[in-house]
């Protein structure tokens, strides 16, 4: 009962302690503004100031819980989120995943979730954002049996068959995902999301045309939304439907990440009505480098509209940017530079899908630098044999989750490729970075680790012109290879990106390129066995060829 039907009120009460503090609202964004800073401490102070535990907001818990996890204090943040997470909805532990990930601290919540499971057992949201923070990890048994636990909890629950699918099909078991999926489906026909996943899972296991009839029955659903037309834009590409699929694949930009630059000045279809003479166009890197290497062969048919070419990208690509035929200007870091267009490198196949330069420049449409390339020349001028670049692993980038996850299947350990190394007449050459290429002990013969040498893409480039195959993983190491001409032998997944298509053991992107695709999910075996028999077979062409 407020005081006011107590006792009169005085005509000029003196200000309250509630009336001298800041509002639950104003609080919240002084916390979160102090969290943007770095500050947690202050974050909390802020946060905690409340004169009124009733006028308490979740949105002020998970901003403590927030504090509390950078500052480790698991014990006090699991009772924060426990308190953000009173309504219904998922779990806040499973808002904190997305920052832990930024942080590098994936692993940190599992010691958190422990503490909010033994608060509350019996809460299957907990268990699922435990799954969920499990599959990242590829610890999948772990997760499983949280995920047939929650179920026993809740049997039909969505979020918790969605995460099982995802954890069967990380796993290569696509039809049980796919039985999951249809389930889902079959208890709500209208939601397009099931659909969308099963097509995605179809996609996996290379049955293209009944991915393609899903995603005919569910674009009508929510022709707008753009997760959706990204995915059927995938499965058109993987399919070669390639025309139609660049149309769809714009349908990325609803998404947050793909550009930042005003969508009202993307660069138009080439076409005879459009006039790019003296126009400036900029050209920006939007996701990997694989792709801007890849998306480099659109450059020369550009030039040749008389379009003034900036490239704004990175460093690392830079050298390499400069000496595609016909562009102007190369830009790493700064400001947004002057364009009449812009166009990010993935839409340049769209630019250009009804022309003669549908495919881009004829490759090589990269180059290597000329001096770097004959210091490589004279140091390996004595080695004789059919020299061979290694690469097994790409970029695991534990800060982007779907990058990880693609990077664990695309990936192979270096042991896997031992029996590459009885072959007669081969020199291998490391081609690998990172933290992979602690592995090169593992490997039962000699491998040449050349790569402290090469600092930059660029000097991998001159490394590689001085190669006669390069053996690799899907990497950007394909994409450079293959722009610059040289033989390529690319080990791929069964679950295979959609640039390679389906089914195929060619490119229509890199001519010299040989794909050698897993047979069994996860099962490298077979791969380098054929990768061996294409060594051995390029080895005794070596020998009869004229010199």
């Amino acid at each position: 009962m407020s005081d006011s039907l107590d006792r009169p009120a005085l005509d000029n009460p003196p200000p309250t302690n509630e009336q001298s503090q800041p509002s639950p609202s104003d609080r919240l964004t002084k916390a979160q503004e102090a969290m943007t800073r770095g500050a947690p401490e202050e974050a909390l102070a802020i946060a905690y100031l409340s004169p009124d535990k009733e006028t308490e907001i979740p949105a002020l818990h998970y901003v403590r819980a927030r504090a509390q996890f950078h500052l480790r204090r698991y014990q006090d943040c699991a009772v924060e989120l426990e308190q953000a997470s009173a309504n219904a909805g998922p779990h806040a532990i499973s808002l904190l995943l997305d920052e832990a990930v930024a942080m590098r601290r994936r692993e940190d919540l599992l010691p958190l979730l422990k503490i909010c499971r033994k608060r509350k057992p019996g809460d299957f949201r907990l268990m699922n954002a435990g799954a969920a923070v499990l599959i990242q990890l590829a610890r999948f048994d772990e997760a499983e049996l949280l995920l047939r636990l929650s179920l026993q909890r809740r049997p039909h629950e969505r979020s918790t068959l969605n995460l099982l699918a995802l954890l069967l099909t990380e796993t290569g078991r696509f039809d049980s995902a796919l039985a999951v999926m249809t389930e889902l489906r079959d208890t709500d026909p209208q939601d397009w999301e099931p659909i969308c996943n099963m097509a995605c899972i179809l996609s996996s296991m290379g049955r293209m045309e009944e991915a393609a009839n899903l995603y005919r029955e569910a674009v009508p659903m929510a022709p707008h939304d753009p997760r959706l037309r990204l995915n059927h834009s995938i499965t058109m590409l993987k399919s070669g439907r390639m025309a139609q699929g660049w149309i769809e694949h714009e349908w990325r930009f609803g998404l947050p990440g793909h550009t930042s630059i005003p969508l009202d000045r993307l660069l138009p279809n080439i076409s005879p009505s459009l006039d790019l003479r003296g126009k400036r166009v900029l050209i920006t890197q939007e996701e990997g480098l694989g792709d801007t290497l890849m998306y480099l062969r659109y450059i020369p048919p550009l030039a040749r509209t008389g379009a003034i070419i900036h490239i704004w990208g990175t460093e690392t690509l830079a050298a390499i940017c400069e000496r595609v035929a016909g562009v102007s200007e190369v830009q790493f870091g700064g400001e947004t530079p002057d364009y009449d267009y812009h166009c990010p490198f993935i839409s340049l196949p769209r630019a250009f899908s009804g022309t003669p330069d549908a495919m881009g420049a004829p490759v090589p449409y990269l180059s290597a630098d000329r001096r770097k390339a004959e210091a490589w020349r004279q140091r390996f001028q004595d080695d004789h044999k059919l020299r061979v670049g290694l690469v097994w692993a790409g970029a695991a980038r534990p800060e982007d989750t779907a990058a990880l996850m693609v990077d664990r299947q695309r990936s192979m350990p270096l042991s896997e490729l031992a029996p590459l190394a009885g072959i007669e007449g081969v020199s291998f050459y490391s081609l690998q970075k990172d933290t992979p290429a602690e592995q090169i002990p593992d490997f039962p013969g000699t491998l040449v680790n050349v790569m402290p040498d090469c600092h930059t893409m660029d000097d991998t480039a001159a490394l590689m012109v001085n190669l006669d195959i390069i053996v690799s993983v899907d990497t950007s190491a394909v994409h450079l290879a293959g722009g610059l001409g040289k033989p390529v032998i690319m080990m791929d997944r069964i679950n295979n990106c959609w640039r390679w298509l389906h089914g195929r053991d060619d490119t229509p992107w890199y001519p010299q390129m040989r794909i050698v695709r897993q047979t069994r999910f996860q099962d490298w075996s077979d791969v380098v066995e054929r990768v061996k028999r294409l060594l051995e077979d390029a080895v005794a062409a070596r020998r009869h060829k004229p010199q």
